[in-house]
């Protein structure tokens, strides 16, 4: 069923920890700082047999003027339009607050069903607050504890009949899974903007302030009829400059958005230096095995006979750094100005095509033998390195084995020319390619 469900309440109650516990994982980051949630995020939920939408919001705090709590809030307002039902979360611990009766008025207002949650009920003395909540004007409040998992059979009892009312989903007409799409990169390099302008809505929080982004939020769109599942990610800084847990938290979200992703997108501020941290950040998504790409935001910035120039440098230190990987695609594109996008999508699937790339084990081996002839092996310690044959075991990211004698030994440079030989020939630029060395048996010789 189509049911989607807005969690809401002021921070701190449990609401990333009741989402989490919904969708079965760790998905929302959960701390005890307040207003860890900034945007809100979507997850498919379940309870028994009952599935639904489950939406994660920033919790209430102040709705007035232009500053982050308030543009948080407005957020939290779009989240709780598009959806069926509302869980009003409030601390059974704590007791109602003076913001919980605030949100409890603006609730009324909106005409969406609310179901009352007590949280952190996982005690006897904590229902004695229980009572004061029947001020608030819903029905009597569920207690629950999202940590422990405690209640969930009377959550369930609530939402069992909206769901049964709700509109069956339409089939997708697009099809196959949605590409894992992360945009990553340094705070302020302009990673919402890009998203919100690509779905058309302003559907991340942007501004000013550096580290808005907090968390992995991810937003389905589709480019060319193909569907898309975007990520956008915390910006990532130097180690030495992380310094709050909330940060560090941050960080490891980012980290697992890219483990997660088959592609990933580098977005770097055209008017910034390129720096050490980026390459970084290009280095780790290349060890994971993932197809990346470099956007240059903020090219409309560039002056044109700066272009040709800032492109070829950028190039050359990317090929410096990252030699494993060669013909990395470098894409000037405008967020703000949409200006770029379909270039960069188009190069996206088109890499993600090598990505998935496998080759039959027969023109293998007969490029293999060329290469042999080309280039002969190296001695070692006075013997001859025999390669036998290769074959391609997986693909995303395309992996080779290749039986040899001396696998242990095998020289580096003689592994990155055999490397650098199949990038050109197969036609495998810009991504990431495995190359394991193993020693065949020889059935002839017997064994002791």
């Amino acid at each position: 069923m189509a049911l989607t469900v807005a969690i809401i309440g002021r921070p701190n109650v449990g609401k990333s920890t009741l989402f989490n516990r919904l969708v079965g994982r760790r998905t929302a980051l959960v701390h005890e700082t307040p207003g860890l949630t900034r945007d809100w995020k979507e997850g498919k939920a379940k309870i028994g047999d009952l599935s639904f939408t489950v939406i994660d919001t920033a919790g209430y705090e102040d709705e007035s003027g232009t500053h982050l709590d308030s543009r948080m809030w407005q957020q939290s307002q779009k989240a709780l339009l598009k959806s069926d039902v509302a869980l009003f979360l409030i601390d059974a611990r704590e007791g109602l607050t003076e913001i919980d009766r605030y949100l409890a008025q603006k609730l009324h207002k909106s005409g969406i069903p609310v179901i009352l949650i007590a949280n952190k009920c996982e005690g006897n003395h904590p229902k004695a607050n229980i009572q004061e909540a029947f001020a608030l004007g819903f029905e009597t409040p569920l207690p629950i504890s999202a940590e422990h998992g405690e209640g969930l059979v009377i959550l369930y009892d609530a939402l069992k009949p909206l769901a049964d009312k709700a509109v069956p989903e339409a089939e997708n007409e697009e099809q196959g899974s949605p590409l894992q799409l992360a945009i990553v990169g340094r705070p302020n390099s302009g990673k919402s903007t890009l998203i919100n302008n690509l779905v058309g809505e302003e559907r991340l929080l942007t501004g000013p302030e550096a580290g808005i982004t907090r968390d992995a939020i991810g937003v389905n769109w589709s480019y060319k009829n193909k569907p898309i599942h975007l990520i956008d990610t915390a910006g990532l800084r130097r180690r030495a400059k992380i310094k709050e847990k909330v940060e560090r938290i941050s960080v490891i979200s980012t980290k697992k958005a890219i483990q997660y992703a088959e592609c990933v997108i580098l977005l770097l501020d055209a008017t910034s230096p390129f720096e050490k941290q980026d390459l970084t950040i290009a280095r780790q998504v290349v060890e994971e095995g993932r197809c990346l790409l470099i956007a240059l935001n903020k090219w409309d910035l560039i002056t044109p006979s700066q272009r040709k120039a800032y492109l070829k440098d950028l190039v050359q230190q990317l090929e410096l750094a990252l030699p494993q990987v060669r013909g990395i695609p470098c894409l000037p594109i405008s967020a703000l100005a949409k200006e770029g996008f379909n270039k960069l999508f188009d190069s996206v699937f088109k890499l993600y095509e090598i990505w998935n790339k496998r080759l039959p084990t027969s023109p293998l081996n007969r490029w293999l033998e060329d290469a042999l002839f080309d280039h002969t092996p190296p001695l070692i310690r006075g013997r001859r390195l025999k390669v036998r044959y290769m074959t391609q075991v997986k693909s995303r990211p395309p992996t080779f084995v290749l039986f040899a004698n001396f696998s242990k030994e095998f020289p580096e440079s003689y592994k990155r020319y055999l490397l650098n030989g199949l990038r050109k020939t197969f036609s495998l630029d810009g991504v990431p390619l495995r190359l394991n060395i193993k020693t065949g048996k020889n059935p002839y010789v017997k064994e002791d």
